[in-house]
């Protein structure tokens, strides 16, 4: 560890790799509310939420939880469809707020072209909120809509075992991952139809 009369030790929550305090500052100061895209362990958790002098105020949020409980997901937690769908239960549930625009915070991860982050910020334009992001980062509409998942799933037929493994989640809430697609059609025309009202 370095040490010296000079040497400044870093925030906590720096050293604890959290916040990245000089883009914090940048998107506080912007007066503008941040569209938060968060995967843990098992979910995708999405906040739009504004900064304050006494800290963030969450205006909306929403999470792979809700997306299977209210609009009966059975696909994975956090894969790349889920994420989509979760930006776009977002982005409604902002306009609905009268919240037209935000500005995208990753976070302190590094974000990388065609990932879920994007997915969720597709999802989000979809349903008219402005998050500003290039067009060559998103996904493909094969990844949003868990066409390359279905396929995979189907090139497994030589080894059953291995795709009762792979695929026991999808299989246990009573989904064949070969359907993932249609499904996800499904779950985007509930979500639309909802907000519609």
């Amino acid at each position: 560890m370095a040490k010296g009369p000079r040497y400044r030790v870093p925030y906590r929550r720096r050293r604890e790799h959290k916040t990245d305090y000089k883009a914090r500052r940048i998107l506080a100061t912007s007066n503008s509310p941040r569209f938060v895209v968060r995967p843990s362990s098992r979910n995708i958790i999405i906040q739009i939420t504004s900064s304050e002098i006494k800290g963030d105020r969450v205006i909306t949020q929403t999470s792979s939880a809700e997306l299977m409980k209210r609009y009966g997901w059975f696909g994975g937690r956090k894969n790349t469809p889920c994420a989509y769908l979760l930006g776009l239960i977002a982005g409604h549930k902002a306009l609905n707020l009268n919240v037209e625009s935000a500005i995208l915070d990753v976070g302190i991860k590094r974000p990388t072209a065609g990932s879920r982050l994007f997915a969720a910020v597709k999802g989000a334009q979809d349903a008219g909120l402005k998050v500003p992001c290039d067009e060559d980062i998103m996904p493909s509409n094969d990844r949003i809509e868990g066409m390359t998942i279905a396929e995979y799933a189907g090139s497994m037929d030589e080894d059953p075992s291995e795709y009762e493994r792979v695929f026991s989640y999808y299989l246990k809430r009573g989904l064949r991952p070969e359907k993932l697609t249609d499904h996800f059609k499904e779950i985007k025309k509930r979500i639309e139809e909802e907000f519609a009202s």
